[in-house]
């Protein structure tokens, strides 16, 4: 065989060697990226969510949550001031804030996973803290 063509064949082995890891390189990162993006669109928060609150008023409550987006939709039952009301909210990165229309109360705290808590602040004034699990 030709030094020559013994070259030319190394270099092509090499040539294919180096675009088949650079292919399994891209395909595994588009794998990779796509998952996390679609972890990042659906972060966990719609559905039940159980909880309490303490402060000027106390007592339990239960959230229903739908998220389009950064937008928070739904209902809140509490015990105290007894009732269900609609509530809309927003949700950027770990923070969540929401309200209770209705129920003149505003929800400001963070969330990760199955948790979530925060302060809340009722109109005429007081307030306190809030904490919930996801059910």
């Amino acid at each position: 065989m030709h030094p020559r063509s013994v070259h030319h064949r190394i270099v092509l082995a090499i040539t294919a060697l180096s675009l088949g890891a650079l292919v399994a390189l891209c395909c595994g990162g588009v794998s990779i990226a796509a998952t996390t993006h679609a972890n990042a669109a659906r972060p966990g928060l719609p559905g039940t969510w159980s909880g309490r609150y303490g402060g000027s008023y106390s007592g339990s409550f239960t959230l229903t949550w739908k998220q389009t987006g950064k937008r928070l939709t739904g209902s809140i039952k509490l015990s105290s001031p007894s009732g269900s009301y609609p509530i809309t909210g927003s949700v950027s990165g770990g923070r969540i804030t929401f309200g209770a229309v209705g129920a003149g109360a505003t929800y400001t705290g963070t969330w990760a996973g199955k948790s979530m808590s925060g302060q809340y602040k009722s109109v005429g004034g007081g307030g306190g803290t809030w904490s919930a699990h996801k059910t």
